[in-house]
């Protein structure tokens, strides 16, 4: 034998010996069986609604698996004709593409099959660096031993859906059910086949043919594909010629972490997720990574009612701010107590800005160039209702401008069961990062309070009917007015909370007893209030203590559930990228405050709020139908409007103010909570009970089986039948 042919042996001898030395790690780390068949990739954590939709996502990299069955055939058609022809005769490695790429022959493109760009999307580890070429080769060799192995493991459609699963479409959405949601808002099984084309073009260069930022050359390549598929026989020539000369039709929907339905409360419960990640392993003792592993998250959130409440914020807002605008003009509205300018406030909150934290920084602490670069008006965007508003600014003018805005926390509760509905945090994610809702936000409530009063003294036994002296009681070191300025006379406890009458509650907490401020402390703190720091004080009767949106739903819930009080929860179960079941969530807390038949006179008088004294507006002007209690609330100097909406099927909290108490309404016209807080929750209620699939019909609460020892007809404690309306006619409300 010739030393041309011994050689040449030794050659196709060290070949295989080559690829099994790689195999075994020699040239660096390789997968193993067990990777090949669960391939690492970073999987989109989902979170659900209880309706099935998906609110958002939590990701580095935007990424969610589908199967085969739910890709469109023209997806594969697509693909298949563009990227790799021969993809259903090779074996992970195209022979006669790699010689045509290597010495020139066949038609132009790159050598790698796309079992091979699977083989790099899943086992890719130099983070994006971009190596050296004999690096490169080294990669290359190591991807086409994956890429055979991933042939002998997986069928054609698998290899294919791995793919599209894992292939990168824009800077921000990667897999195929990314990118259909994001240029067509489409499910993967919903695309056309020019979409099909389009997101195949896309894959050439994600910048280049982006249908979004380069129209033109995104045309260009999807009649690219399109001649593709013609030449593979997956379109006819008619179908070509039709389909090319269509226009590509967006429905863009760019989606990030401040963008979709319910993001206030996907921030809010991320704290909660990352809590039980950290304290929850995978079967390989890794702990739970909630941007990485693909999570499902089943919430209580109807995606209807939190896209009702969304609407209803923007549509009460929008015209509330206008009439906020209007009303100070240009004078400055951070004001004190008195009413007097408070000069220094913008500088007091530009400082806290993190802009001004690195201008310090930067000019160590020199006040004088920090100021003038915060004077001087530079390019920005800033929020608007009307939309984004690109303008010149200077970064103390933007936080004068910024900071006039209202904002709202709203959240709904289904009472029986304690679930989160609905949960808007704030008016804007984006520039506005504040939740006004979670525990943790709490603002003074003002006369949304004064119910657990009236609650604790029904518990006691006092009838609803008892008159009380519209005058101040004598506590001791304390003085109480009313806000109309009048006393005198009686009131019982259904016109008393129906005019919000500051007087009766007093004299309804005075008859309690001296103990009574601490014993309204225990009761509500039975009902849930249990993050809000409470005073024994008389004036506790007037809801000057700070409460967030979230305890307020959940303790009036107890009026509506028959006296039970049931922990807000807000999530129901959590699983694996496999649907595998990991946690279920059930509230943990569950206790009776009133019986049935006290829980039933509370919401006689929540409703006589409604019908007859601060809340009637929702009725008169607001045209709600149906049984509905509810209660009021403002605070000093209008920093706060609350509206607590009561139904048999749901209770919403409503709080409307400005992010500092320095900020606030000109007049009690507009700040009073009848006015800016109660039409979010007229709206809402309006709008879930159109719904009929909702099954909201704001029927009567339910009254109670057994005989009723309270009174109703309080005409026995007068010489004659009372019948005095419970508030003034019209609906302007009385009282704070």
């Amino acid at each position: 034998m010739s030393k041309f042919w011994k050689y040449y042996l030794y050659f196709l001898l060290s070949i295989p010996l080559f690829f099994f030395l790689i195999n075994l790690g020699v040239l660096g780390y390789m997968p193993d069986i067990e990777e090949l068949e669960n391939p690492k990739s970073a999987l989109a954590s989902e979170l659900y609604s209880e309706d099935g939709v998906v609110l958002g996502q939590y990701f580095i990299q935007k990424r969610s698996n589908v199967d085969y069955r739910d890709i469109a055939p023209s997806m594969f058609d697509a693909l298949i004709s563009t990227e790799d022809e021969r993809f259903f005769t090779h074996s992970g490695i195209d022979v006669k593409r790699l010689l045509g790429a290597v010495v020139g022959l066949g038609k132009k493109g790159g050598a790698s099959t796309i079992t091979q760009q699977l083989a790099k999307n899943l086992f890719h580890y130099e983070d994006g660096i971009r190596p050296s070429l004999p690096i490169r080769l080294i990669q290359k060799l190591k991807e086409w031993v994956i890429a055979i192995k991933l042939e002998r493991r997986y069928t054609k459609e698998e290899i294919a859906t791995m793919y599209l699963n894992t292939v990168q479409f824009s800077g921000n959405s990667y897999g195929i059910k990314s990118a259909s949601k994001e240029f067509f808002n489409k499910q993967p099984s919903d695309l056309s086949i020019q979409e099909s084309a389009v997101l195949v073009g896309v894959l050439k260069a994600i910048t280049i043919y982006n249908p979004k930022r380069n129209p033109n050359n995104s045309l260009a390549r999807r009649n690219t594909v399109l001649g593709q598929m013609l030449r593979n026989e997956k379109i006819t020539k008619n179908g070509f010629d039709s389909l090319k000369s269509m226009p590509i039709e967006l429905n863009y929907q760019y989606e990030d972490h401040n963008s979709g339905l319910a993001v206030y409360f996907r921030e809010w419960l991320k704290r909660d997720l990352t809590k039980w990640c950290k304290e929850n392993k995978k079967p390989n003792g890794e702990n739970y990574n909630l941007y990485k592993d693909g999570l499902k998250i089943y919430t209580t959130i109807n995606s209807k009612l939190q896209t009702y409440a969304e609407e209803s914020v923007k549509m009460h807002l929008t015209e509330l701010q206008g009439q906020f605008d209007k009303s100070w003009g240009n004078r400055e509205p951070w004001r004190d107590e008195n009413w007097k300018v408070l000069p220094e406030y913008p500088m007091q909150e530009l400082r806290k800005t993190e802009r001004y934290r690195l201008l310090k920084d930067q000019f160590d602490g020199d006040t004088s160039k920090i100021m003038k670069i915060c004077r001087k008006k530079t390019k920005m965007t800033v929020f608007s209702w009307k939309g984004d508003i690109d303008t010149m600014m200077s970064p103390l003018d933007s936080v004068k401008y910024m900071k006039r805005f209202l904002h709202t926390g709203f959240i709904a509760i289904q009472p029986t069961t304690g679930q989160v509905k609905a949960w808007v945090g704030g008016i804007n994610h984006h520039y506005f990062k504040y939740d006004h809702v979670n525990k943790g936000s709490g603002r003074q409530v003002g006369s949304t309070f004064k119910p657990f009063v009236y609650a604790l003294a029904i518990d006691n036994k006092l009838s609803p009917c008892m008159q009380f002296p519209n005058n101040p009681p004598p506590y001791p070191n304390w003085t109480i007015s009313n806000s109309d300025g009048s006393y005198g006379g009686t009131m019982n406890m259904f016109r008393g909370l129906a005019s919000s009458t500051n007087c009766i509650v007093a004299q309804v907490m005075y008859t309690l007893g001296e103990n009574a401020p601490q014993n309204v402390i225990e009761f509500v703190r039975k009902m849930g209030i249990d993050s809000a720091k409470l005073e024994p004080y008389p004036s506790i009767c007037l809801g000057v203590t700070d409460i967030s949106p979230f305890d307020m739903a959940g303790a009036f819930s107890t009026f509506a559930n028959k006296g039970y009080w049931v922990e807000p929860t807000y999530i129901t179960r959590i699983e694996d990228k496999n649907g595998n079941i990991l946690a279920e969530f059930s509230p943990q807390k569950i206790r009776q405050v009133l019986t049935e038949e006290k829980a039933y006179v509370m919401c006689q008088l929540l409703e006589g709020v409604c019908k007859r004294g601060t809340g009637q507006r929702l009725h008169n002007r607001y045209k709600v139908e149906g049984w509905v209690g509810g209660k009021t609330g403002t605070t000093q100097s209008n920093s706060d409007g609350w509206f607590m909406g009561v139904t048999k099927d749901l209770v919403c909290a409503t709080w409307v103010g400005c992010d500092s108490r320095k900020v606030r309404f000109r007049s009690t016209n507009y700040g009073q909570g009848a006015h800016s807080a109660l039409p979010i929750f007229a709206h809402f209620i309006n709008k879930a009970r159109a719904d009929k699939e909702l099954g909201i019909r704001l029927d009567p609460i339910d009254r109670p089986q057994q005989e009723i020892s309270f009174e109703f007809d309080c005409s026995q404690y007068f010489e004659e039948k009372d019948t005095e309306e419970y508030g003034q006619p019209g609906d302007s409300p009385l009282g704070i």
